[in-house]
């Protein structure tokens, strides 16, 4: 049996990814109680449910602490387990409760939105490490569709490395494992022909491949993620994200991210994204 929890903080992209999961044919369960996880999944097991998608999240109330030990026991009995965990940048959870008029499950008289959004940071503390983190802050909900309908596909292949392109002009992504700045390398924004380009355009590959320190700088990555993926693996992690930074995300962190992308599919399942050109 396969069951993947969707997890997060509220406003995030959870009901997205929840429908992501019943259109592939998974069999959703929407504000499932912590305590009650073990014992729904047994029940839709034995009912020949093999494929099975739960949101878990801070309506779980003070029980939420005891999801890990509730997974644990899950994998122990047998239950191939994944968590997504949904996270967005304050500002873009107020945004979007606004713009929805949706009211914060947390929310009270005595409490504004913003700090309802930290004490639901704080109460899901426990469940932010239990499986891939996604940063949806700039994702739109069809690119957040997308984001899991690829890591879906990979099932249990073992270790996912996604490699991220990101422009720091908007933020580091917070799904982020490993963050590589390379603003230091030549930048083609300052040529007008290239400008318009992207790092996945031959004339921008170009001028970045003749400038040596470009090598430079893809070797060292290489060699950091290929030197520590194995304890990575070892400790039974699902993804690995290598978030890799220029100035507006278009030339550079693209090029190097392809690059990195392609040398490491001949041994590893790989996605590669690029932010800041998503459509």
């Amino acid at each position: 049996m396969q069951l993947i929890i969707i997890s997060g903080l509220s406003g995030s992209g959870k009901s997205i990814a929840l429908n992501v999961l019943e259109d592939s044919g998974h069999y959703c369960v929407d504000n499932l109680p912590a305590q009650l996880l073990s014992r729904v999944v047994e029940f839709l097991r034995d009912g020949g449910y093999r494929r099975v998608g739960v949101s878990v999240d801070v309506r779980s109330g003070s029980d939420l602490s005891n999801l890990p030990a509730y997974l644990e026991e899950l994998r122990a009995r047998g239950v191939a387990t994944h968590v997504l965990f949904l996270d967005a940048k304050t500002e873009t959870l107020v945004k979007r409760f606004s713009e929805t008029r949706r009211r914060h499950p947390l929310a009270d008289e005595g409490r504004t939105l913003p700090e309802s959004i930290r004490q639901e940071r704080e109460l899901l503390e426990e469940v932010v490490g239990l499986g891939h983190h996604i940063d949806t802050s700039d994702l739109s909900p069809n690119q957040l569709r997308n984001w899991v309908k690829d890591l879906l596909q990979l099932g249990d292949s073992g270790l996912v490395l996604l490699f991220q392109s990101f422009g720091f002009k908007n933020g580091i992504p917070l799904d982020a494992d490993f963050v590589f700045d390379v603003r230091c390398l030549p930048n083609p924004h300052y040529d007008p022909q290239l400008r318009p380009q992207t790092g996945m355009d031959s004339a921008v590959i170009a001028y970045l491949e003749a400038d040596p320190n470009v090598g430079r700088m893809e070797t060292d990555i290489r060699m950091m993620v290929e030197n520590w993926l194995p304890c990575f693996v070892r400790d039974n992690r699902n993804y690995l994200t290598v978030a890799i930074g220029c100035t507006g995300g278009r030339h550079r962190s693209v090029y190097l991210a392809e690059k990195l992308a392609a040398h490491f599919r001949a041994g590893s399942a790989v996605l590669v994204r690029h932010r800041e050109l998503a459509a």
